[in-house]
């Protein structure tokens, strides 16, 4: 099971590998990283910078939880970016190595750290004993894989592209609530997720889905953004989930977004929204 650590704590173990970056979930990329600790045999950590980033997270600390214990990874910590931002190289090797005793430091050829990013592999390696494995960078399609390009890729709504460089497709997890009911009534029933706060905002509308419930993955449409037929501009997540029934209120709810199929826009009447709805369903169905 994951454990979340405390830098506040004391955390020695005997030996343990540790992944070094800001680990804003993991991307293809970063999945070779974490077969190269897995080599060791030894307990693997991995950092994860919180208040970095101006325009959100790919995803939440709860969901990169999951992320990292998902593919092996045992504990994980976490460093907020003002608490870092300012400390020498020197500092942060400290840190990590008071704290922890890693005997590897698994990174990227392009890992830089300490206030100005001054600091690389070759410093670990100068200024340690510990011993460092540097693994090349992923490309795809001729470009870096990367947190970056993964983010503008969402924010133009191409969640497919995104799926292939994250190696699954980009998720929301969150607890259902009850919201106006007004689905219900036109017979496309949904469930509502407040997407979080400081988590990255992708592209505003309606995507095809993927929704797992007890065992089974349902395909399901999503509305991210407002719902202007009904002159309602606050920001929700509402999906309806082809063939389930039931009642989801309070439980938690993983949206994987698959594709992309519509702008949102404010329909004149409440059938021509139905028949649209139709229209979606019949789209993700094929």
């Amino acid at each position: 099971m994951l454990k979340t650590v405390e830098l506040t704590k004391r955390n020695r173990e005997n030996g343990c590998v540790m992944l070094l970056g800001g680990f804003d979930g993991l991307h293809v990329g970063h999945l070779r990283l974490v077969e190269c600790a897995k080599k060791y045999r030894l307990p693997i950590g991995i950092m994860t910078i919180e208040g970095a980033k101006e325009n959100g997270n790919l995803f939440t600390f709860a969901e990169r939880e999951r992320i990292f214990s998902r593919h092996g990874i045992d504990f994980v910590f976490e460093l907020p970016f003002e608490r870092i931002r300012e400390l020498s190289p020197e500092a942060f090797l400290q840190t990590l190595t008071e704290k922890f005793s890693p005997t590897v430091f698994v990174c990227g050829d392009d890992f830089r750290f300490g206030k100005g990013a001054v600091a690389s592999a070759e410093t670990i390696k100068s200024a340690t004993r510990v011993r460092v494995e540097v693994e090349k960078l992923v490309t795809i399609d001729g470009e870096k894989v990367s947190a970056r390009r993964i983010k503008e890729l969402l924010e133009k709504g191409d969640v497919f592209a995104a799926a292939r460089l994250l190696g699954e497709p980009y998720f929301l997890t969150g607890i259902v609530q009850k919201d106006r009911g007004v689905g219900r009534t036109l017979g496309f029933p949904t469930a509502n997720i407040e997407y979080p706060q400081g988590k990255l905002p992708i592209k505003k509308g309606v995507y095809q889905t993927q929704i797992a419930v007890d065992g089974k993955t349902y395909k399901g449409i999503t509305n991210y953004g407002a719902r202007p037929t009904f002159g309602n501009s606050r920001v929700v997540t509402e999906t309806h989930i082809n063939g389930f029934s039931g009642d989801l209120y309070g439980r938690e709810l993983t949206v994987s977004f698959t594709r992309y199929l519509r702008d949102i826009v404010a329909f004149e009447s409440v059938e021509e929204l139905k028949n649209q709805l139709r229209e979606d369903i019949g789209r993700i169905r094929q």
